[in-house]
């Protein structure tokens, strides 16, 4: 697999992220998704990864969302359904870690969902050591999503 950034220029990238768009659209109600579509990955402060396979099809995604000196986001998580539980979010997360270590983040937060459908992501974040807090940055308190953090 290669993890590379990604323009977000190919229609095989902008089809990847419509259907994550459009899953966390049916599963969370419109007040409570905070997923990026492709122009909010576009936006400055941004910087996005696509992880793809020996035949170059994009088997998942992440991005990094500067927040503050120090503060960074993880955003935009999707594993390719074929692929779910074969080590890419792994891959992707550790490589989100070490580029934001990269970049001179200290600290790394995201939200995720509270709903069972959410339950691997949060496991797979427990894993790489990121706790429980308090929303940051522009989130509200919300009884279906789940805010974490780790220090870097």
């Amino acid at each position: 697999m290669r993890i590379a950034v990604d323009d977000l220029s190919g229609s095989e990238v902008a089809a990847f992220l419509a259907e994550h768009v459009a899953e966390m659209r049916s599963i969370t109600p419109p007040e409570s998704k905070h997923a990026l579509d492709l122009e909010g990955l576009r936006r400055p402060g941004v910087t996005f990864w696509t992880v793809t396979d020996d035949n170059g099809s994009i088997v998942g995604c992440g991005a990094l969302k500067a927040l503050a000196a120090g503060h960074a986001e993880v955003k935009s998580m999707r594993t390719a359904s074929a692929r779910k539980r074969s080590g890419v979010a792994s891959l992707l997360l550790g490589h989100l870690i070490g580029e934001a270590r990269r970049m001179g983040y200290t600290r790394l937060s995201l939200e995720t969902g509270a709903a069972e459908f959410f339950a691997p992501a949060r496991a797979l974040y427990a894993k790489f050591g990121f706790e429980p807090c308090a929303p940051f940055a522009d989130y509200e308190p919300d009884p279906l999503s789940v805010f974490l953090t780790r220090a870097l």
